[in-house]
């Protein structure tokens, strides 16, 4: 009988060991990612945009400035914090959008409308008239 429960003993160890090590496979977490578009109020992409992220947990600002088609990305957002978002051209500033961790999505596309009436050159201030400075 002490020999019974001798051989139990070590099968009941080796059961319990393995489902904590099946349940951490699953608890790896996967990256969220964001990404979109900044657009004016004809639709049209605005590159050179200043897109904000801001952590609403800890009050950390990340900027990105949108390439010329507009898109922007942001890579390994955390799973238990909320965000928000909004982008600035010309001094103009779109509606803020927040994500949730609540949300159980990886993957979010939000575009963001900024009303400019044309997109922001990259090059620098255009000149108005016969192109000469007086």
């Amino acid at each position: 009988m002490v020999l019974a429960a001798g051989l139990a003993l070590p099968t009941c160890v080796l059961l319990l060991a393995a489902p904590p090590a099946a349940s951490a496979q699953k608890n790896v977490p996967q990256e969220r990612i964001l990404e979109g578009k900044v657009i004016n109020k004809d639709g049209d992409p605005i590159g050179g945009a200043v897109v904000y992220l801001e952590d609403l947990r800890s009050s950390g600002i990340k900027t990105y400035i949108a390439d010329d088609d507009g898109h922007f990305r942001f890579g390994n957002l955390s799973r238990v914090n909320d965000y928000q978002l909004w982008a600035e051209s010309n001094g103009v500033r779109s509606r803020s959008r927040e994500i949730s961790s609540f949300d159980n999505s990886n993957k979010f596309y939000i575009t963001l409308k900024v009303n400019v009436s044309k997109p922001v050159s990259l090059d620098g201030p255009t000149v108005n008239g016969a192109g000469e400075l007086p």
